[in-house]
């Protein structure tokens, strides 16, 4: 017979553990709350918590007494059925039902004699996982556990509930942060200034489609007067290709301090990367080194293209002058040369400008582009560059940026 002074007392020690539940963030600390309040109330010797992954359709244990992480489908076992019948499943003998998963015991050296499992819903009635209470002390659970169990899942079910949900925001929040502060220190890398080399005007743009991107340039003072010029793109975007491309930028900053032939600079940079990256992983590049006193520009063009000079006489379209860096380690490459009559300029682009999609699914390509610098070839170079990415937008119909944009000019001044 039940004693009602006992059941009295598993109530309050509900009603406490519900108030605690209430003001608790942590969902571990949450959950291991609810492992101990099941094993007082019921007076058991452990209990589990199995959460509920909807994504996977499995359930898995984060707190436990006794028992380590596992997961497994959420249809298999005595956990399974509860949590697909939605309700509580007494078994007074554990190794008489089939259902039972010996494996456990066999591992652990725990014997379970019986079982009380109950589910966990929300507060619309959606799964959140299945508590499981392992051994009551002296005999099996009876119809007042059981009762103590709906009267302990609601409440737990709708905190675990709460506690997730706070838990998947505040992550959320770190990440926002953590990106914040990666785009602050990606743009940081960019230079703060366009170079100024006598007898040529340079500018330097860039534009990530996300937070931070696999795009870079960047200018690179050489101590003979010369400039090395950097246009970079790794595969992808987001955080991933932002630390290809930080790590590219950063070899070839310090390679070209150290080596004055090209072929040996970006041979080096290759071979790096494709030691270090994944197979699916590499980065287009130009590297280039402009020698103002004699207006030519050295450069080596690992899957960057085209390559757009702009001069009197017309436009000269320049395919790469090899496969992209850390697709073939060992590669050689050779560097070729454009030469700067008054008034040429060189426009590098990344193939974000050439492969924005309209609704049509037409790409901007590499006719627009040239109608646009052609009918703005005497304009400031940061206008000419924010000028293009106004008729990118026009013809994106101003939807979200798929691809990182970069780009970099370099004209030399008419005579």
């Amino acid at each position: 017979m039940a004693d009602p002074q006992r059941e009295i007392q598993n109530l309050r020690r509900i009603l406490d553990v519900t108030r605690h539940m209430a003001t608790t963030l942590d969902v571990d600390a949450l959950l291991t709350m609810i492992v101990e309040a099941a094993c007082e109330v019921l007076g058991c010797e452990r209990a589990t918590i199995f959460l509920y992954d909807k994504s996977t359709d499995e359930l898995f244990t984060r707190v436990g007494r006794g028992v380590e992480g596992i997961r497994f489908p959420a249809d298999r076992g005595i956990a399974g059925c509860a949590a697909k019948q939605r309700a509580c499943v007494n078994v007074p003998d554990a190794y008489a039902d089939e259902r039972f998963n010996r494996e456990v015991d066999r591992k652990t050296g725990f014997r379970t004699r019986n079982l009380l499992t109950f589910p966990l819903e929300n507060y619309s009635g959606d799964l959140i996982g299945v508590l499981q209470a392992l051994n009551k002390h002296g005999r099996p659970f009876s119809a007042d556990d059981e009762a103590l169990a709906v009267v302990l899942s609601a409440q737990a079910g709708v905190a675990i509930d709460r506690g997730r949900l706070i838990e998947e925001y505040a992550e959320k929040q770190r990440m926002a942060r953590d990106l914040d502060i990666a785009r602050q220190i990606q743009r940081n890398l960019l230079p703060k200034k366009n170079p100024i080399v006598e007898g040529y005007e340079i500018a330097g743009w860039n534009q990530s489609a996300d937070e931070t991107g696999g795009d870079c340039f960047d200018f690179i003072p050489l101590s003979d007067g010369r400039l090395a010029i950097i246009l970079a793109d790794a595969t992808g975007h987001g955080i991933g290709a932002a630390l290809v491309i930080a790590e590219c930028r950063s070899m070839l900053r310090a390679l070209l301090t150290q080596l004055s032939g090209l072929d040996q600079i970006v041979a080096g940079v290759n071979d790096l990367l494709a030691h270090d990256l994944a197979d699916e992983r590499f980065v287009t590049a130009f590297v280039g080194i402009l020698d103002p006193k004699n207006h030519r520009l050295e450069y080596v063009s690992g899957g960057q293209a085209p390559l757009l000079l702009f001069s009197p006489q017309g436009v000269e379209n320049r395919s790469a002058t090899a496969v992209p860096l850390a697709v073939i380690e060992g590669m050689s490459f050779e560097p070729e040369r454009f030469e700067f009559e008054p008034g040429a300029m060189l426009v590098l682009l990344t193939d974000g400008f050439y492969e924005t999609n309209n609704l049509l699914d037409e790409q901007f390509g590499e006719q627009r582009v040239e109608e646009h610098i052609r009918g703005n070839i005497a304009a400031p170079l940061n206008g000419l560059i924010t000028g293009l990415h106004e008729k990118i937008r026009a013809f994106n119909e101003n939807r979200s940026q798929a691809d990182d944009l970069t780009a970099v000019l370099v004209r030399r001044r008419a005579q």
